[in-house]
């Protein structure tokens, strides 16, 4: 075959496997590909292949020079209904939802990880996460659980002890709750298998990421798929 023949054949080759042609410019890093990050200079992305997946990639990067580095990466586990859309999702479809959120604080039943310079709030024997729609707490921490939010309607944070050892708050439907939407979303430590809605990654991963964190940077989480319409590059 011909050498300028053998060339073509390798750039067709590229093309569909989605890598650039010998001599292309590199492709951009997902958060250059996105609608929004968010405005800061930190950003974490979950991906998962398609909107049934329970399994993905969780991804941070740091903002440097005007492009976005990787900082590290994870294996993540998703809701054990897949992913959802953010603004329809209903609760106790056990599904994560797509979007891009803030992340408020972080806390844990165990001391912050070193070097952890967020907001790190302790998990104590009284703490609660209201998941109650007929309460006033719906979507909050409470401490002591308040009175107008059944037991049996909230997470005692203290009894999940692998997930809750370090975790995040995600602001996804946390700053002006709707009601039956959803609540407790969190980034959180794998537990045993699949989330009812969380984001989980393995606890090495979660200390990392909270070591990495930086309040002033404003880091946000970004959840989608690879493609389709809760494609992660649509937020």
């Amino acid at each position: 075959m011909r050498p300028g023949a053998v060339a073509a054949l390798l750039s067709a080759s590229a093309l569909v496997l989605g890598a650039a042609p010998a001599g292309g410019p590199p492709p951009r890093p997902l958060p250059a590909r996105m609608a929004d990050t968010g405005g800061g200079t930190q950003l974490i992305t979950a991906v998962a292949p398609s909107a049934r997946s329970t399994r993905g990639t969780v991804t941070w990067w740091d903002r440097r020079g005007g492009s976005w580095v990787k900082a590290g990466s994870a294996p993540a586990r998703f809701g054990a209904g897949g992913l959802a859309d953010g603004t329809k999702r209903r609760q106790g479809t056990n599904t994560t939802p797509t979007g891009l959120y803030d992340l408020p604080y972080a806390f844990g039943i165990e001391a912050a990880p070193r070097g952890t310079t967020y907001r790190y709030r302790p998990v104590q024997q009284g703490s609660w996460w209201c998941q109650d729609n007929r309460s006033r707490s719906y979507n909050r921490w409470t401490e002591p659980r308040a009175a107008d939010c059944r037991a049996a309607e909230a997470e005692h944070l203290i009894t999940y002890r692998a997930q809750y050892a370090h975790a995040m708050v995600v602001g996804f439907n946390y700053h002006r709750p709707v009601h039956g939407r959803g609540a407790g979303i969190f980034l959180h430590v794998d537990g045993r298998g699949a989330t009812a809605g969380c984001v989980s990654v393995p606890a090495e991963a979660m200390r990392r990421i909270l070591d990495w964190a930086e309040p002033a940077a404003e880091p946000h989480l970004a959840i989608g798929t690879s493609g389709g319409a809760t494609a992660i590059t649509r937020y």
